[in-house]
């Protein structure tokens, strides 16, 4: 069976197969993929992960503690780093939504429970025939949404979490077609 159509390159097909929508509830893969979603506004998913090492090099390996720390100076050079997106609002943003995690895993116990909390504790369903199917956004990523801008959170954007809750396996859209859509529900 063919697997989703926008799985094309090397680097997209490893992304799809291993990861892209399967459930995570790990905080700081979370965590990771709010920034790398972020960052990815204005560019192709495939432009984010040939710099997804560049990110976890300077993202202190996405350690939600310790980006909620940076000082402006570390801003700065992260500015000056070619491995990720050099965009001041991105950088800033990636910083206050640390900081936005810290505070959220403290009321919550974990980044992992808040968001769950946000669909029901299990991911939907869809039953996606082609590509032109796929929303932008939806109502519950419009909550989302406003959930994470009420919290302080920062490019999180509907399209921005819609895209995201694909990617962490909080709703499938795999392709009914495609291997992965059952895998991922396992």
């Amino acid at each position: 069976m063919p697997r989703c159509s926008w799985a094309k390159s090397e680097l997209m097909i490893a992304y799809h197969d291993q990861e892209w929508g399967l459930p995570s509830y790990d905080d700081r893969h979370l965590f990771e993929m709010l920034i790398l979603e972020g960052a990815q506004a204005g560019f192709s998913w495939e432009t984010i992960l040939n710099r997804r090492e560049g990110y976890k090099r300077a993202f202190d390996n996405f350690d939600a503690e310790k980006v909620a720390r940076y000082t402006a100076k570390k801003k700065e050079k992260l500015l000056q780093d070619p491995g990720i997106i050099r965009n001041r609002l991105k950088v800033e943003a990636a910083v206050t939504n640390a900081q936005a995690v810290l505070k959220v895993q403290d009321e919550f116990g974990s980044l992992s429970n808040f968001l769950w909390d946000q669909v029901g504790g299990k991911p939907k369903i869809n039953k996606v025939k082609g590509f032109g199917d796929v929303p932008a956004k939806t109502p519950a990523s419009d909550a989302l949404s406003k959930e994470l801008i009420k919290r302080g959170f920062k490019f999180v954007g509907s399209t921005i979490c819609y895209a995201y809750m694909q990617a962490v396996g909080m709703v499938n859209d795999h392709l009914m077609s495609c291997p992965r859509y059952k895998e991922v529900q396992k």
